[in-house]
């Protein structure tokens, strides 16, 4: 047999490809950077040609550095950015239109009127879902009718609908039409308990079912690749925060993980029963591995984290590199009472405010950048801090730490203040790239690399373990700047 397995991982602002041996060691990786593109204020789109053509030049590369062949893969998992939407044309295969990224936010009219009509509770009893520009049945109403005759094709099934991992799907096995469940479970047009189209919420958001694909397993053979990696079988897919938490090895009932990249989400394993929260959280499939029962999860969407500090990369040049954050934030001792809440998108879990717009409050002549970035790095740990008192609230369950993955867990500081925000320990994974090896799990179980989920959970290990050491009066006071800070953003885009 083989000894190795490949990952594809699409996210919001690159794409890897990593190969892993048995041991889950990473033997070879490559990754690319794609465009953002902004036409207007919130509106956020990608090219899917573009991330198709990086996701083979990806593998090239990783494959050419380990001096690997496609016949040396036991198969390829997927993990991706979730409900980006994408319309194609079935008989060229090219894109209509630039796919609408999950953070993109011109659909708050369609989400405005809907409330109005007070159907968001039926949706989020389907669902799990509340409505929000977020999630990707409204991308796709808007896409079908802004682009000419996308509506009448979609109809014809000549023109097809999916999220990243669908268009990934689709080139890798030469025209294959599925989505994930994972991922279907965040379009807000499946039914949660049946894992299958809803005609209810079909009719409801117009949308034509013959554009839709077939839902998938998340760990399932869906065909022999093409595309550079030939041959080998495409063997799993989910959406990235599930697999980061399959990476993690959150496979019981409690065991929870939060995600530091450009958004942070936290997600709780809540068993085989969805939970509908009554905080604010998005009930949502943790997986669906083979032919096992479904698995829930809670979860907590934060929309920008490390995104903020590619914001004060890009958009401020207070950096050079996403690196130099860790460097300046240490040059203060403290945030100097500045606060920043990047509610560039609305604010998500567990407020769900779409008329917020990211704010920088508690200025003074004496603050400087070295403040700004603190409070940057700060900021995802804020979000974090009230997502997880609403899990906990939702569940019943305190948790005795929390573990970590994604880009920003390597940062110390970061780390460190959120385990003193949380009062409880953080415990960072030895491999950062969870997500990725999420997707390697479920591809890898599918095609019997891995015999179990024993396999899984022998391989996790733990890489440091952070523990509060803030004085109580300090947390409370710093909370409670925050929620001052968060306060003020509310309301701003009417």
């Amino acid at each position: 047999m083989s000894r190795f397995i490949g990952a594809i991982d699409q996210g919001t602002t690159s794409t890897r490809f990593i190969v892993l041996d048995r041991e889950g060691a990473i033997v070879a990786r490559d990754q690319r950077e794609h465009r953002q593109i902004y036409p207007r204020p919130g509106w956020v789109e990608h090219d899917a040609a573009e991330i198709w053509t990086n996701t083979r030049a990806v593998i090239e590369g990783a494959l050419t550095k380990s001096g690997l062949k496609p016949r040396d893969l036991a198969a390829v998992g997927v993990a991706n950015q979730r409900e980006t939407t994408v319309l194609w044309d079935r008989a060229t295969g090219a894109p209509l239109h630039n796919a609408l990224v999950w953070m993109d936010t011109r659909t708050q009219p369609q989400v405005d009127r809907l409330v109005a009509q007070g159907v968001g509770e039926a949706i989020r009893a389907k669902t799990g879902l509340p409505l929000a520009t977020y999630f990707s049945a409204l991308k796709l109403a808007w896409l079908l009718d802004a682009i000419p005759d996308a509506r009448v094709k979609a109809e014809k099934g000549e023109a097809l609908f999916g999220t990243i991992d669908s268009w990934l799907i689709w080139n890798l096995t030469g025209g294959r039409h599925a989505i994930e469940a994972t991922n279907a479970s965040r379009t807000q047009l499946m039914s949660l308990r049946t894992l299958q189209w809803d005609d209810d919420l079909l009719r409801l958001f117009d949308i034509p079912r013959a554009c839709l694909p077939e839902i998938v397993s998340s760990s399932d053979v869906y065909g022999a690749c093409v595309g550079g990696i030939d041959g080998a079988p495409l063997a799993g897919a989910l959406g990235d925060q599930h697999a980061a938490l399959l990476g993690q090895a959150c496979l019981k009932p409690g065991d929870a993980k939060n995600t530091y990249g450009t958004g942070c989400f936290l997600l709780m394993n809540v068993g085989e029963t969805p939970h509908v929260s009554t905080q604010g959280l998005i009930s949502t499939l943790a997986y669906k591995l083979g032919d096992a029962k479904p698995l829930y999860a809670l979860e907590g969407s934060i929309a920008i984290a490390g995104a903020l500090v590619q914001w004060l990369r890009d958009n401020l040049g207070l950096i050079d590199s996403s690196d130099d954050i860790e460097r300046l934030a240490r040059s203060v001792p403290n945030n100097g009472d500045v606060y920043f809440v990047p509610a560039f998108s609305g604010l998500y879990a567990p407020r769900w405010r779409g008329d917020a717009r990211g704010i920088i409050a508690g200025l003074t002549r004496f603050s400087n950048k070295g403040h700004i970035a603190r409070a940057a790095l700060e900021a995802a740990a804020f979000q974090t801090r009230e997502v997880l008192a609403a899990m906990v609230a939702d569940a019943g369950v305190e948790i005795a730490a929390l573990k970590v993955d994604g880009g920003m867990a390597a940062n110390d500081l970061l780390m460190q203040f959120q385990a003193d925000i949380l009062d409880a320990p953080v415990v960072r994974a030895r491999q950062l790239e969870t997500t990725a090896i999420g997707a390697a799990y479920a591809a890898g179980l599918a095609v019997g690399f891995y015999a179990s989920l024993d396999d899984i959970a022998a391989h996790w290990r733990e890489d440091r373990r952070f523990t509060p050491n803030m004085e109580p009066e300090e947390r409370l006071r710093l909370i409670a700047s925050w929620e001052k800070a968060v306060e003020r953003s509310l309301g701003w885009a009417i």
